[in-house]
């Protein structure tokens, strides 16, 4: 069995959409891993974390739990900061504590709601215009304040076999109508979450290097709107429901979402880790296995 620098991966959330693919290509490539979800440790009570992360001491944490019920979130902003930054905090001071990695799974909504059409750089100007955002980016921080060994890698629109997300759901909405709304005038990428949980796994066993370690952005390659995103699930799915583009305005939310979700890859290319496949044929592969 292969395990880093004879040690075990801890990944939190491992229930979850991300988790659950995370664990099981750790596994395929023979790596000692640890999956751990809200029931075997409760993040936002620090001395249970560091009680655990020292007992089993992992070279590298790979932090997936999180609050992320965006909408939600905007009711009950002291839990979803609760989780997102107290929790994230308790799992950096952890890693610190034992000389850990750590992989933090961040967001989109670090950034502003701004309309344009530039991609965002890793140290773009952020604005969270949501409470989901801005515990997403103070759990950021709390990550550069305890760790020079940290991956932030920053992730947008998720959908993989585990969980809801919004391929499934637009594929249940079509089962009963023949016409739907869907936002034109937000612009990101899809994830397809066997997809990041491979490149997640390529930066957690490679070779440690001072200049690797930092902030990534992380999606399927290529751009759309939620309109274009849903006209190609029901194209590919052969579903003849009509995709009908609206305005943001048209479809108001609890929490407002960024207007521009394009996150630019450079420190991916620049670190030599491998791209995402298109998410076009992501989709594909999502259906295929549905």
């Amino acid at each position: 069995m292969y395990k880093k620098d004879g040690k075990m991966i801890l990944v939190t959330g491992a229930k979850g959409q991300l988790g659950s693919d995370l664990v099981s290509e750790l596994k395929e490539r023979q790596v000692d891993v640890l999956g751990i979800d809200i029931e075997d440790l409760d993040i936002t009570d620090k001395t249970a974390v560091s009680s655990f992360v020292h007992k089993h001491k992992p070279k590298s944490v790979i932090h997936c739990a999180a609050y992320t019920a965006v909408d939600k979130a905007e009711d009950e902003p002291e839990l979803c900061f609760k989780v997102n930054v107290e929790g994230s905090e308790n799992i950096a001071r952890a890693c610190k504590e034992i000389n850990a990695e750590m992989i933090y799974i961040s967001t989109d909504y670090v950034f502003s709601d701004t309309q344009s059409d530039i991609p965002n750089e890793t140290d773009a100007v952020k604005g969270p215009v949501s409470v989901y955002g801005k515990s997403k980016l103070d759990g950021e921080e709390a990550v550069l304040k305890y760790l020079d060994k940290y991956y932030i890698v920053r992730i947008s629109w998720v959908f993989g076999q585990t969980g809801n997300n919004f391929v499934k759901t637009m594929l249940k909405l079509a089962e009963t109508r023949d016409e739907l709304g869907v936002v034109s005038d937000q612009i990101g990428s899809p994830t397809y979450t066997p997809d990041l949980a491979k490149l997640l796994c390529d930066i957690a066993l490679s070779t440690a290097n001072p200049k690797k370690y930092g902030i990534y952005h992380a999606t399927n390659e290529g751009y759309c709107s939620w309109a274009e995103f849903a006209t190609e699930i029901m194209n590919q799915s052969k579903t003849s429901c009509k995709i009908n583009p609206i305005t943001t305005d048209q479809y108001p939310t609890k929490a407002v979402r960024p207007k521009n979700s394009r996150l630019s890859k450079t420190s991916l290319d620049q670190a030599g880790f491998k791209r995402l496949p298109a998410w076009q044929d992501a989709l594909e592969r999502f259906l295929c296995h549905s």
